[in-house]
């Protein structure tokens, strides 16, 4: 009898100890936590609230000079005798600007790499990042990618993504030689870029 009784004891400090350490909210439901900004825009992938527009705008391709912004990283083999280059891979770090000119308004920077990657003619791979420096799309960014064959007039490269304003960004550009001085090696890019981007925000920044 005594035995058991104390046993019994036991077994109810035993279970009051357990229930003590154990967490308060220990087997509860825990609230949903509040929806992030970064929930709320991809949210709108589903409701279908895409926006579009074009931009327009110009890029200083330094390949020589003080003010240079254009190296070479590689080369194959083959590259000094080939008649297309192929094989040589250059990274850059160029300027963009509103207008034409060097010394128009700055807005931002065409980051990445160029590779010449065709045997038969002058075309370029290309993986670069338009990085916007000021105004409403400062701190976003737009990825290009695809050959560009610098023959033509006029070229197309896809659009391929964005971050901030431009997340999820789709669509293509439109890539023309507005200028090129052989002496000093400074040529000028136009692009238009036609694009389709959920929207978002970086840095504070908002799409309008």
């Amino acid at each position: 009898m005594a035995k058991t009784l104390i046993s019994f004891i036991l077994i109810v400090i035993i279970s009051s100890l357990s229930t003590t350490i154990l967490p308060s909210g220990y087997g509860r439901k825990t609230p949903d936590p509040p929806a992030t900004k970064q929930e709320s825009w991809f949210q709108n992938i589903d409701n279908g609230n895409e926006k579009t527009h074009i931009l327009h705008f110009y890029i200083q391709d330094l390949l020589a000079g003080e003010k240079k912004r254009v190296y070479e990283v590689a080369r194959a083999d083959i590259t000094s005798n080939s008649t297309t280059s192929f094989g040589l891979v250059h990274v850059l770090d160029d300027l963009i600007t509103a207008g034409p000119d060097y010394y128009s308004e700055p807005i931002g920077r065409a980051q990445g790499l160029i590779t010449y990657a065709d045997l038969e003619e002058s075309a370029l791979a290309m993986n670069v990042n338009f990085v916007f420096t000021s105004g409403r799309f400062d701190s976003s960014t737009i990825s290009v990618l695809g050959r560009n064959p610098t023959k033509n007039q006029q070229r197309e490269v896809a659009v391929v993504g964005g971050t901030g304003v431009f997340r999820s960004a789709r669509g293509y550009a439109i890539t023309s030689t507005y200028s090129y001085d052989s002496e000093t090696e400074h040529g000028v890019l136009e692009y238009t870029l036609y694009l389709s981007y959920v929207g978002g925000s970086s840095m504070g920044v908002h799409a309008d």
